[in-house]
């Protein structure tokens, strides 16, 4: 059991790193030069929504600096538009500008290229199993950051 957890956690991982490399490259077929992979990644997870820079962070998808540095080059890059919350003025807003919602939608059909030829190795993974284990996973680690150990 811990031989296995130990493989998955290294496994995770290396396949998030190598997710990247396979973005780096689709971004620099497509001639995207401005932006990294991680930059782009982060496009893809606001993709058409208007979200509070906080909420990145609450989802876990990033860490502050990091965010906050690469919001910012996305913003000066012209794929994020930023602005206050009319809610909460404090809050800041941001959203895909029509170049990232362009960008975003290259990447979708990039990831659907991806996901067929995934289908077609040999044997294919059963990918519903896969992202069933993953997320029970995931639940397992937030819930110990959250309430420690049972």
């Amino acid at each position: 059991m811990t031989e296995n957890y130990h493989e998955l956690t290294r496994l995770i991982e290396r396949l998030h790193r190598r997710f990247l490399d396979v973005l780096r490259a689709e971004l620099t077929a497509m001639g995207i030069t401005d932006i990294n992979a991680v930059q782009a990644l982060l496009l893809a997870n606001i993709g058409d929504e208007e979200i509070n820079v906080r909420e990145l962070m609450t989802r876990g998808y990033y860490q502050g600096s990091n965010a906050s540095y690469n919001l910012k080059k996305l913003v000066e890059m012209g794929y994020l538009l930023q602005g206050k919350s009319e809610r909460d003025r404090r809050a800041t807003m941001i959203r895909l500008s029509d170049k990232g919602l362009d960008l975003v939608q290259k990447i979708a059909e990039t990831e659907e290229k991806q996901a067929v030829m995934l289908s077609r190795s040999d044997p294919a993974p059963d990918l519903e199993t896969t992202r069933k284990a993953l997320r029970q996973v995931e639940r397992v680690w937030t819930d110990y950051i959250q309430y420690g150990t049972r």
